[in-house]
């Protein structure tokens, strides 16, 4: 204990008298206790030098103490004072520069400042430097003559004190936005993401940083950030021993922490031929071990060598427990979802029908966040008469129950659809058994019966998002398609009528069917959707397998893309040789008042992608007065007929049939009539037209010749 300072007097003053001190071994060569100690010897022993800096030669002489503040030999030091950049790193020079600039500029006879000087060994030393300038008679400097010393011992509390608090809030920082970070990654590709992403590394103190796991006794690197080239690919896959850091790490349990790259390498000498590659300052290698279960390791590389902390070390392992948690998070994630996806993917078809006349392909991707698997599917099936079914549905749910649902859905409309029913009676029976299961879910599904050898679609849709159509030269079209409530629920409503819409299929044309997962976003209307999926298919590839993947692939990895989706795109071959006639089939109901207005809308778009110009109106008009003809002096239904002829001129020809034998008849309706004009203005507006025996009924037809040149 330390006795309190001893009062003065007559005897003189001792520091030793009355007080407790430690004997010390003196290491200081060349001191003996008799001989005198001269002036450089003594600011040497102080750490402390001198320098005489000729600013006009350019010249800065330091005696040797102030190379040994420097940490420099003679001969590495040539009496430039650039060649102190060795020693003093140009952030610690600027502050040098700005110090004796100011002094300068405002006329001062000294300077001052504290900076930092690297040792050969790697460690920082604090250093003071002080300078006297001269002048020369006129006032211009020419000449500084200073100190140097070691201030280390002296900036030791309050520089330590504010590392510590900077310390203290750089690693709250760090640990925050890593647990924030990796808080949002689900997936082991979210975690990769997270730590190769930008700025990544800085997140954990390091420059660069490297990610393996264990499986099997191997060790893996899964990722990788801030390493020039990266890893190389030799050591990417190793066995799990001690001849690379990371695998003894997680071999041993243990972390490993070197200084500089030269350690490294002594430890591990099987890196020595990726000395070039590897950061030349400190690393970390931590074991990552979550429920006491090896799962990894965690490398940390620096690019300034440097003794890590006690603090530093700590904060390492904090965060490789991070790390260590969210890779297990995301393994046991990845696993669940590898067996929900697999069991959906045993429930869809795993081969596709060959196709006469066509091509057909389709895609599925599972939900992008998320392990619960969903209830999209698609089907492909083989009907009577060489006709194809083509299916796109989406059970309600994101669930294994969905999943289960969808199922056992898909086969029983794939058993309807394979008997032959058309497409309303195959949803209507569909609907039955799906109201009949054990369970509270609906589906929404678009089926279409298609006809490749002439073209003709048959489409009947259940709450689901209806068919897009591109013909051979891109022209985007969305046809409107009736439609009935979602499956399920139609029959718990007793409204299980899903009215059929017959289309055409150009050759060269593409139809696509999806589900909503490929054009709805959280936060958006779907028109932005299938405005951005019409672009897409127009700007798209002309290849149908190529087209199938960029749409999958670019529009399901948009952000807020978190749905299941599945995609099924239908292609009608060019005809061989003579080209076939497009054709229209529409059948309108007796008792169904709005059936002359739908046709008339089926026309319309057919007319559209026929280019039929300027004859589209009259050829509206012609139908909607042969099927009021029809309905009004007949008992039965009307079955529309419409047709582009090939040839020259380009001909539509129109025909409405019905059951009744009763040949029509022309009339003269006089002026206050209010009917009988109907084959009148069938006549003004046809270029030909007529009726002919069909069965037990009749047919009335009539033609428009189609314009040549653009419409």
């Amino acid at each position: 204990m330390t006795a309190p300072p001893a009062e003065p007097s007559d005897e003189g003053y001792d520091p030793r008298a009355h007080r407790d001190w430690r004997r010390v071994q003196e290491d200081t060569p060349g001191v003996s206790r008799h001989e005198p100690i001269g002036l450089r010897a003594r600011l040497s022993l102080n750490r402390m030098g001198t320098f005489d800096w000729d600013l006009d030669g350019g010249v800065m002489e330091l005696d040797p103490g102030a190379l040994d503040v420097f940490d420099l030999r003679p001969d590495e030091y040539d009496g430039a004072p650039m060649s102190l950049v060795t020693r003093v790193p140009p952030e610690e020079g600027r502050r040098l520069d700005e110090a004796l600039s100011q002094a300068l500029e405002d006329g001062q006879a000294s300077y001052g400042a504290y900076f930092r000087v690297r040792c050969r060994d790697g460690s920082w030393r604090w250093t003071h430097s002080q300078g006297r300038i001269l002048h020369t008679p006129d006032g211009v400097p020419y000449r500084v003559i200073g100190i140097v010393r070691e201030a280390t011992g002296e900036l030791a509390d309050s520089a330590l004190l504010r590392s510590l608090q900077q310390d203290r809030q750089r690693q709250t920082v760090m640990v925050q936005q890593t647990t924030a970070a990796l808080a949002r990654a689900l997936s082991m590709k979210d975690v990769t993401r997270v730590l190769t992403g930008t700025g990544s590394a800085r997140r954990f103190g390091a420059d660069g940083l490297l990610l393996g796991l264990v499986e099997n006794d191997r060790f893996t690197i899964v990722a990788a950030a801030g390493l020039k080239g990266g890893p190389p690919e030799e050591l990417n896959t190793a066995r799990l021993d001690d001849t690379l850091p990371l695998s003894d790490a997680a071999r041993t349990r243990q972390p490993i922490f070197l200084s500089t790259r030269g350690e490294l390498i002594a430890r591990y000498p099987r890196l020595r031929p990726y000395s070039d590659v590897l950061p030349a300052g400190s690393t970390a290698f931590l074991p990552l071990i979550a429920q006491d279960t090896v799962i990894g390791g965690l490398g940390l590389f620096n690019a300034e060598p440097a003794v890590q902390s006690p603090e530093a070390r700590n904060l390492a392992l904090a965060l490789a427990g991070v790390v260590a948690q969210s890779v297990q998070r995301a393994t046991l994630f990845d696993q669940e979802r590898e067996f929900a996806t697999g069991l959906q993917e045993t429930m869809l078809p795993r081969r596709l029908p060959p196709l006469a006349g066509g091509a057909v392909t389709v895609r599925y991707h599972p939900a992008g966040v998320g392990r619960d698997v969903g209830g999209d599917w698609y089907d492909v099936i083989a009907l009577p008469q060489g006709r194809t079914g083509l299916v796109v549905g989406d059970v309600q749910g994101h669930d294994t129950h969905a999943a289960a649902v969808m199922g056992q859905l898909r086969i029983a409309l794939r058993a309807y659809a394979s008997e032959g029913h058309s497409p309303e009676t195959v949803l209507v029976r569909a609907s039955r058994f799906l109201a009949e299961l054990d369970t509270e879910r609906f589906a929404t599904c678009t089926y279409v019966q298609a006809d490749l050898e002439s073209g003709a679609l048959y489409v009947a849709r259940a709450g689901h998002l209806g068919p897009l159509i591109s013909n051979a030269a891109r022209h985007i079209d969305w046809p409107e398609v009736c439609g009935g409530l979602p499956l399920g629920l139609a029959t718990a409503f007793g409204h299980d009528h899903f009215p059929e819409t017959q289309l055409f299929l150009e050759p060269g044309s593409t139809l696509l069917l999806c589900t909503d997962g490929l054009v709805e976003r959280p936060g958006q209307d779907i028109s932005a959707g299938i405005d951005a999926l019409s672009a897409a298919v127009r700007a798209g590839p002309a290849d149908l397998e190529a087209l199938a993947d960029r749409l999958s692939d670019h529009l399901c990895s948009d952000p807020g893309s978190e749905d299941d989706m599945a995609l099924l795109l239908l292609h009608r071959l060019p005809a061989a040789g003579a080209a076939t006639a497009p054709r229209m089939r529409v059948h309108v109901h007796q008792a169904d008042p709005s059936g002359t207005g739908e046709v008339r809308s089926a026309l319309r778009r057919a007319l559209d992608q026929w280019r039929a110009g300027s004859i589209a109106h009259d050829v509206e008009v012609a139908a909607s007065e042969l099927i009021a003809n029809a309905l009004t002096h007949t008992e039965s239904g009307a079955l529309v007929s419409m047709e582009l002829l090939p040839g020259t001129p380009r001909r539509i020809r129109l025909e409405v049939e019905d059951r009744s034998s009763q040949w029509p008849r022309r009339r003269s309706p006089g002026e206050t009539a209010t009917s009988g004009r109907g084959l009148l203005l069938v006549e003004a507006l046809a270029d030909r037209w007529g009726a002919e025996p069909r069965g037990a009924g009749k047919a009335l037809w009539c033609e428009f010749v189609v314009a040549d040149g653009p419409n």
